[in-house]
């Protein structure tokens, strides 16, 4: 797919999924390509910069060691902090993109968007192009391994369950199983398309590639 092609019709392109799936990699390769891409996380961090910096954090590494473990005696304050943050980052670009209809965007979300609320998800899903990047079983686990060796902001929304005797850690490769399952549900039911994480692996795929995928499951990319 040229850029030719896309003149008449905006690309506006929505990547879902779970921390790890491939989101942001997708978004910057369509970046590198001239489309216009945004990170949700890049915004919350900067919304969120005071915050960190009067604990001494930086950075999306920071954000998460911020939040703390679930089980922190702050932790639930700050999962809302972040939501509002996310909630209120969503509103201004769909708020944008409703009010320029010829505007393109890739949209690189955080995976607690499903959090934001059902008004919020479907303006997303009337302005965009929703791509589900999906993770499998297999690959889940490394995605459980690489939150537990590199946390990532993620908000539990009571899914976090310790048991007696248990690490935080422990309880974080338990849970974190149910967590994906869960939201899954989610990203799938919000998706206009889903695409196999193992699919995405071809190194000869690159952004054209990609975005032929999602046309060739949706019929547009809009």
């Amino acid at each position: 797919m040229t850029h030719e092609m896309n003149r008449e019709k905006p690309l506006r392109l929505a990547l879902v999924g779970m921390s790890g799936a491939g989101k942001t990699f997708w978004t910057k390769r369509l970046a590198a390509s001239g489309y216009l891409a945004v990170s949700c996380d890049d915004g919350i961090e900067k919304m969120l910069a005071q915050r960190l910096a009067a604990g001494g954090y930086a950075g999306i590494n920071g954000v998460a060691a911020w939040m703390g473990w679930p089980d922190s005696a702050t932790y639930l304050e700050r999962e809302s902090a972040y939501l509002a943050e996310e909630i209120h980052i969503l509103d201004e670009i769909l708020s944008e993109l409703e009010k320029q209809p010829q505007k393109s965007l890739v949209l690189d979300t955080t995976g607690s968007l499903i959090y934001t609320g059902n008004n919020l998800l479907m303006r997303l899903r009337r302005q965009m192009t929703i791509v589900h990047l999906a993770a499998s079983a297999e690959e889940q686990q490394l995605l459980i391994e690489r939150y537990l060796n590199d946390p990532k902001p993620v908000l539990w929304r009571g899914a976090f369950q310790a048991r007696a005797g248990e690490t935080p850690r422990e309880t974080v490769a338990r849970c974190y199983p149910a967590l994906i399952a869960a939201r899954r549900q989610s990203y799938e039911a919000l998706a206009h398309c889903t695409l196999q994480v193992a699919a995405l692996r071809d190194a000869t795929l690159d952004a054209p590639a990609f975005l032929k995928m999602i046309q060739d499951r949706t019929g547009s990319t809009r």
